[in-house]
């Protein structure tokens, strides 16, 4: 199953576009920092991913704050350009207390 959740915040944001079928997209860039324990051993974890959400998600996403903490759903696919990863959203929450 290709399933992610990821709490984490918008660092970098590009405007509004549209696919060549009249979709909204939008591109855009999250950060997470956080540590988890990993065999019996606690790890400070940082990363940075590529994101897209569309349709209606993508109209919202471009008015969201950057740096704000929110916890994004959904899966992720290799670039049509490259073998890096982009995570495509389908869910937006808000997170209320960020830890």
């Amino acid at each position: 199953m290709n399933h992610v959740e990821l709490t984490a915040c918008i660092a970098e944001l590009s405007a509004l576009r549209y696919t060549p079928a009249g979709i909204p997209a939008a591109n855009f860039v999250l950060e997470h920092e956080s540590e988890v324990l990993e065999s019996g051993v606690l790890r400070k974890v940082k990363l940075t991913l590529r994101a897209v959400a569309f349709g209606m998600l993508a109209e919202q996403t471009v008015q969201l704050p950057l740096g704000n903490a929110f916890r994004f759903t959904g899966f992720l696919i290799n670039a049509r350009t490259s073998k890096s990863v982009v995570f495509h959203i389908q869910v937006i929450d808000q997170v209320l207390n960020p830890i």
